[in-house]
């Protein structure tokens, strides 16, 4: 962002936050309802994301400010990487495009010369034959030694990802060991990317509240107020910590990746000045992590009922239309994201024992390596006709969308970080009023018991999911009958979570809750007069 192109502060506003993401802002629904609803309650927000691309796009969300901000990554590969490795791998080349240029020359070389042969075979030319053979001879045996030490490079490369070896597992644990939770600059610099493309930025709006979604964002939050605050500022620091980090099943596979999270984690964790969570159970669990003074307020993943499904007069996609099926045919639904732990692969393995059933996966990007996985299997279990791969729709239509369905299915595994929350499709689900099959995860198969519904099954069991669906199929007014329990629905709402966030918000920015700001507009009018 051009720091003299920057939003200006929207007047009579109740005081500036800066809210923080490390994605595209879209298909992330949480941080996208608490931007427009901080908005209309009358702060000036302005939400940076993380752009796809080398540029800057800017758009609204409501009357908060939508910017991406392009993020280099220099440092996503480790120092490491880079060097060579003469005792190592000694005939292994120089990181970089060496490698793959000297493969790719001595293929272009031979054929060249096999070409050149081809044209001296007829011209009949046997002089000019006996002349390519020195050079032949020579651009094989070159290819044979570029390809040895091809397959040492790929080797490394391949050694330095997985950094198994006892060298690696030394310098891992040396860093760690004698820098502490600081280890993350040498386990994974490519965190001090997102500080580099946010920083300047955060400093030039001068908020007076940072809002840093997860994990990667909590580090920048925290060097900004800290700036901010050895400037003579008061900025404060939410930190919304969307998962219990050290439970989750890592998103990168580099051994180093996710200690590196963890203690970046931990040595910022103690800069917020307030902590919001998804729910009671991780509150308590970022407390003992932690040693947090203050218990996090928990703002539930509850979608917006009041939100218009078509707020720009864009109808609500017709799920089964997409799907090319009519009213009475059986439509199982998962909506979120696509990955192995999600346990997608359970709904496409049951389709074959569940006549006439289609299945339906809503996710961010449809044709995804997972996705396709999935569908392949469906080609093989020859039920490929009856799974329908889609992309998301806005989050205000999510509700609606989803609500053609019969069932609501969250096949879920049992990972540390899906044990502890009711994630944002379980509301989703709810509000579109479908019945349940989720896998026996502790909270969510709780909740599910307990208000009846849907049906419960454990986890990775084929036999045991069957049953559940079937149950489901053949009952399901029966279970959606539960959400006409008095206050049920009411509860998981966006609007009581926002009221949530509201207070948290006001609490940490003198002279911004609704009531001072009342008081000081009356005391200024008396003063007048």
């Amino acid at each position: 962002m051009e720091l003299d192109n920057l939003p200006g502060r929207r007047p009579g506003t109740r005081g500036r936050i800066v809210m923080l993401v490390d994605n595209t802002v879209n298909g992330d629904s949480r941080v996208q309802k608490e931007a427009r609803s901080a908005a209309a309650a009358g702060w000036d927000v302005i939400l940076l994301g993380r752009s796809p691309n080398k540029h800057e796009q800017r758009w609204k969300l409501g009357d908060a400010e939508v910017v991406l901000l392009p993020v280099p990554t220099p440092l996503g590969k480790r120092r490491h990487e880079y060097r060579r490795a003469p005792l190592r791998s000694p005939l292994a080349y120089p990181s970089g495009r060496l490698a793959a240029y000297r493969r790719q020359y001595m293929k272009a070389r031979r054929v060249d010369l096999n070409v050149r042969l081809a044209q001296a075979k007829l011209n009949g030319s046997a002089l000019a034959r006996v002349a390519l053979l020195p050079p032949r001879v020579t651009a094989k045996i070159a290819s044979k030694w570029v390809a040895v030490r091809w397959k040492r490079t790929r080797a490394l490369e391949q050694r330095r990802k997985e950094m198994t070896s006892p060298l690696d597992r030394f310098t891992t644990a040396f860093w760690l060991k004698t820098m502490g939770d600081r280890a993350w600059r040498r386990l994974d610099p490519g965190l001090w990317d997102y500080e580099l493309a946010y920083g300047k930025v955060i400093d030039a709006l001068k908020p007076d509240l940072v809002h840093a979604n997860d994990f990667r964002m909590l580090g920048v939050g925290a060097r900004a107020t800290l700036r901010a605050r050895a400037r003579g500022g008061r900025v404060k620091l939410v930190w919304d910590a969307h998962e219990f980090l050290p439970g989750i099943k890592p998103w990168n596979s580099h051994p180093r990746w996710h200690p590196a999270q963890c203690a970046h984690e931990r040595e910022y964790a103690k800069y917020a000045d307030a902590v919001v969570t998804v729910s009671e159970t991780l509150a308590d669990m970022l407390i003992e992590e932690h040693g947090l003074k203050q218990r996090p307020s928990v703002v539930l993943n509850a979608p917006d009922a009041d939100l218009p499904a078509s707020p720009d007069g864009e109808p609500v996609p017709d799920l089964r239309e997409l799907c090319g099926i009519g009213p009475d045919v059986p439509l199982t639904v998962y909506s979120g994201a696509a990955a192995p732990q999600r346990g997608l692969d359970i709904m496409i393995e049951s389709l074959p024992r569940l006549e006439g059933v289609h299945v339906a996966l809503v996710v961010l990007r449809p044709t995804t390596g997972y996705v396709a996985e999935l569908l392949v299997r469906a080609e093989e279990l020859g039920v490929a006709d009856r799974v329908h791969a889609l992309p998301y729709v806005p989050h205000y239509q999510v509700v609606p969308f989803l609500s053609a369905a019969d069932v609501g299915v969250i096949p879920i595994h049992h990972w540390p970080n899906h044990e502890i929350a009711l994630i944002t499709k379980f509301f989703e689900y709810s509000h579109a009023r479908l019945p349940f099959v989720v896998s026996d995860v502790k909270t969510m198969g709780d909740m599910v018991r307990q208000t009846g519904q849907g049906e419960v099954f454990r986890a990775e069991d084929l036999d045991d999911y069957v049953r559940a669906v079937r149950a489901v199929l053949a009952d399901r007014k029966r279970y959606r009958a539960a959400y006409d329990a008095p206050g049920l629905l009411e509860q998981w709402t966006w609007k009581a979570q926002a009221e949530i966030l509201d207070t948290v918000y006001s609490g940490l920015v003198p002279g911004s809750a609704p009531a001072a700001r009342a008081e000081k507009a009356a005391g200024t009018v008396g003063a007048v007069a």
